[in-house]
């Protein structure tokens, strides 16, 4: 458990760091440049993912409730509207005018739809964890930055195009789930 703790520690200390130390974080650049300093973060992050990822592969089934039959679907479904929100933010359609924070919204509603399938304690603290952060994170940025200018919505093709986009996406990150032993179309069905 201990590599799952130290992998989302670094990500939530990664993350937070320019809401809530911006002189560290500009000192980093200023130290690197920003180029390095940017290489640096992304090597961190790429680490914390590691961690994670390892440290809660490494962790037996140790069950704190059970989930709902029927929930599969529904998890199923949560997760392709959490991929279309990640790519929300980057994509020209009209969706990106809704939210604000659409990846952050997508990790909170990924980290929910997994919670509503896996019950034991490793996923609770992971996907608990990150739902935590995207919510600390939403208030971090809305505190700083009080003041949001909504974009202007693009054409309904980017819409389509972003949709397009997460159904492939959602096919490679459930190849991937399969290759891994959790194929996520067999599990809380009944």
């Amino acid at each position: 458990m201990t590599l799952l703790y130290i992998g989302i520690a670094i990500w939530i200390l990664v993350h937070i760091l320019k809401r809530v130390a911006p002189g560290l974080r500009a000192a980093l650049d200023s130290t690197l440049g920003t180029g390095p300093a940017k290489g640096v973060i992304a090597l961190l992050l790429v680490v914390s993912i590691v961690l994670m990822v390892i440290g809660y592969r490494a962790e037996p089934y140790d069950p704190v409730y059970a989930p709902m039959a029927g929930m599969g679907h529904l998890n199923n479904l949560l997760m392709l509207i959490s991929v279309m929100l990640l790519g929300a933010g980057s994509s020209k359609g009209k969706m990106r005018s809704w939210f604000r924070h659409p990846m952050l919204l997508g990790v909170i509603l990924w980290a929910f739809a997994h919670l509503l399938v896996n019950g034991d304690f490793a996923s609770v603290v992971l996907f608990g964890a990150m739902a935590a952060w995207a919510v600390l994170e939403i208030l971090l940025i809305n505190r700083a930055e009080p003041n949001w200018t909504r974009p202007a919505p693009g054409p309904i093709k980017g819409d389509i195009r972003l949709f397009v986009i997460a159904l492939v996406l959602y096919a490679i990150i459930t190849g991937i789930h399969i290759a891994l032993g959790h194929n996520p179309f067999l599990g809380t069905y009944a």
